[in-house]
């Protein structure tokens, strides 16, 4: 994590990681099987070598980006069953096998409202660097979900993604949270690295550490964007609690180029729920905060008067709408002022509230302005 002053040359590990490692490498287990490195039930999928599945099907299992057990256990029989060599029966045992590691069945899947509340203990909200849309988001952006941010041209998308890469490395101590490192994937060339500069300097961070914390990556069509998001799951499995943060910005607009016309909408909202999934399956396995950025088009299906002008609305229709866990639209008001309100949320109420886009990224309107 970038430190106060100070130009750091890694990221340090979660401590309850690092001395896993070390203990690893006291025994002379570094390449021994990973098992149990999480309170929470973290184990690799190596750990199927010890219930007699051969090497070659966890290697398979690696190819997709199945890291996990927890991750294996997010997939049907049917997908596993179209990866090289897996037969129904070879499905069948890798799943018994995942029961026993886990101790999952049918019966003990269940948990009470008390118990699923202290599971959620370990999740986290990165700060957006407004107290205001802090507020109405009920304290940031929220880890083990998907967070999805609409809003016309300039209305403060891209400049809020810039400004939680750098909030993501903060510390908080509230939170027992020590920061991490983020995930950048571009869709639409907007990374800029010198934006990051003036906002680790009103952070008081080290822009060069901030800078060395952000793995990006730029996508130019819907089949690498999937691609990377493999890739990513097999970086976070690699570094288990380095990374915070995966932010697309933007999701559809490489969907919106490879799949024009309603005859290939079908195909398009088919693979892009797929995407989706997957993302959700993510931000749950690896404990992270999700952030997406997303178009508009305008919705015609309303008559236009001089007193109602057409409802802007975010694109990728119900398939999005349903995937991502919190929804929130930026808009431009008059002048320079901005305003973010929660267009849907399980448990947040719908508010809005003001904000400002400044040199040093997103923060609150000064007094004089609200």
């Amino acid at each position: 994590m970038a430190q106060m002053q100070a130009k750091p040359e890694r990221l340090p590990l979660p401590i309850e990681v690092e001395e896993a490692k070390s203990d690893k490498s006291d025994s002379g287990m570094e390449n021994e099987s990973v098992g149990e490195y999480e309170e929470d039930g973290f184990f690799d999928v190596d750990s199927l070598l010890e219930h007699n599945i051969p090497v070659e099907d966890i290697k398979q299992l690696k190819k997709v980006g199945i890291n996990t057990i927890k991750g294996l256990q997010m997939c049907t029989s049917r997908s596993l069953a179209t990866l090289k060599g897996f037969t129904p029966a070879t499905v069948e045992k890798i799943k018994h096998a995942c029961a026993i590691i886990t101790n999952a069945t049918t019966e003990n899947c269940f948990m009470t409202g008390l118990e699923v509340s202290a599971q959620r203990r370990h999740i986290f909200q990165l700060t957006t660097g407004s107290k205001n849309i802090n507020a109405i988001l009920g304290g940031g952006i929220e880890s083990m979900a998907i967070t999805e941010v609409f809003g016309e041209s300039r209305s403060g998308k891209t400049q809020l993604a810039h400004t939680l890469c750098v909030t993501a490395q903060l510390p908080n101590e509230a939170q027992e949270y020590q920061g991490g490192k983020v995930m950048f994937i571009d869709t639409e060339s907007t990374f800029r690295p010198d934006r990051i500069k003036p906002i680790a300097d009103r952070f008081e961070l080290d822009s060069s550490g901030v800078l060395e914390n952000i793995l990006c990556a730029r996508a130019y069509n819907s089949e690498q964007l999937y691609e990377l998001l493999t890739s990513a799951g097999n970086v976070f499995h690699k570094d288990p609690g380095m990374f915070k943060l995966l932010i697309i910005d933007s999701i559809m607009a490489p969907f919106r180029v490879d799949f024009i016309g309603a005859g290939e909408m079908s195909e398009r909202q088919t693979k892009l729920g797929l995407m989706l999934s997957k993302l959700q399956k993510m931000s749950e396995e690896y404990n992270i905060a999700v952030f997406l950025t997303n178009q508009i088009t305008t919705d015609m299906s309303q008559p236009l008067t001089l007193l109602n002008n057409a409802e802007v609305k975010p694109i990728g229709g119900n398939v999005l709408a349903h995937a991502t866990t919190t929804r929130m639209v930026l808009k431009r008001g008059q002048f320079q002022e901005r305003i973010a309100k929660i267009y849907g949320s399980p448990n947040l109420e719908e508010q809005e509230t003001k904000f400002d886009i400044t040199l040093g990224g997103i923060t609150d309107p000064k007094p004089q302005d609200e």
